[in-house]
């Protein structure tokens, strides 16, 4: 499997390569995303932008963007400070 893929209902991005950016391992990815301490958010491009993704992680006062296009194929990616926001309650 390639770093994103696409599915019907959107893209996927491997937990390793969340690990990478955030200098973590791919299990504290998934038990920190189930947990609600890594948030994303996705984005579809418009205008000149058509045809462009952008999918943002946020852990604690970082985030990791990656733009891709239509087929999951990463065009740019980046790292960066953030404020950090509040963290989401899960309740199961």
């Amino acid at each position: 499997m390639s770093e994103v893929s696409k599915t019907d209902s959107g893209f996927v991005v491997e937990a390793a390569t969340v690990a990478r950016a955030f200098k973590i391992t791919e299990e504290q990815v998934r038990e920190e995303m189930r947990n609600g301490l890594i948030s994303s958010r996705s984005e579809s491009g418009a205008g000149e932008d058509e045809g462009r993704w952008r999918m943002t992680f946020y852990r604690a006062d970082r985030a990791f963007r990656l733009v891709v296009d239509e087929e999951g194929e990463v065009l740019s990616r980046g790292s960066f400070p953030v404020t950090p926001r509040a963290r989401s309650v899960r309740r199961d």
